[in-house]
């Protein structure tokens, strides 16, 4: 579903697809999911850029874990932040839009890992976050940076990451779905 320019349509769970031609490196071909929009600031995260780097990699505790990582955003790249579909296991989460959460007990996420007991399709670890200033990322909406939907927990934890941008924009239908084959340099064509 696309939406129109309207500042009140940005809330949790609002999906930013990138437009096919932007050229920040940070978003390019990127699908972002908005976790919070206030008067000061907006923030999320970039749902389909993998690190190269595993979980068990960035925390001692979790030696061994071959978790993947993503790159959240260009802000606060030594911060580790996760969204899961496991409130009945994660305490202390936020729900951001239906069955998707950010945060939650972080105890308990390693508890679970130590133990087995979350799978990769259940939770999204991200290093950093995207972030706006007051205004910023309705700016970058009318600017037409952005296309708006809604994000849903089949897009982001069963979509392949990789797909992810490409997935979105099919959903959408329409002149979105040709938007998948665009050239990266608009020269091309």
């Amino acid at each position: 579903m696309y939406f129109p320019s309207m500042e009140n349509i940005i809330s949790p769970g609002t999906l930013l697809i990138s437009d096919p031609f932007l050229k920040d490196p940070n978003f390019l071909r990127s699908t972002v999911l908005v976790c919070e929009n206030q008067p000061e600031g907006s923030f999320g995260f970039v749902l389909n850029k993998p690190q190269e780097h595993v979980l068990g990699e960035l925390i001692e505790d979790l030696y061994g874990n071959t978790f993947p990582v993503y790159f959240g955003g260009p802000v606060q790249t030594n911060t580790l932040h996760f969204l899961h579909q496991c409130p009945e296991l994660i305490t202390g989460g936020t729900e951001i839009t239906k069955g998707i959460y950010w945060g939650g007990d972080f105890v308990d996420v390693i508890n679970l890992l130590l133990r087995q007991e979350l799978k990769p399709h259940q939770i999204r670890f991200f290093v950093g976050y995207s972030g706006w200033a007051e205004g910023q990322l309705q700016e970058e909406i009318d600017g037409k940076s952005w296309i708006l939907s809604e994000c849903s927990k089949r897009l982001l934890f069963s979509t392949t990451p990789e797909n992810t941008w490409k997935v979105a924009l099919q959903e959408l239908g329409g002149e979105y779905q040709m938007m998948v084959n665009y050239p990266l340099d608009p020269q091309y064509n």
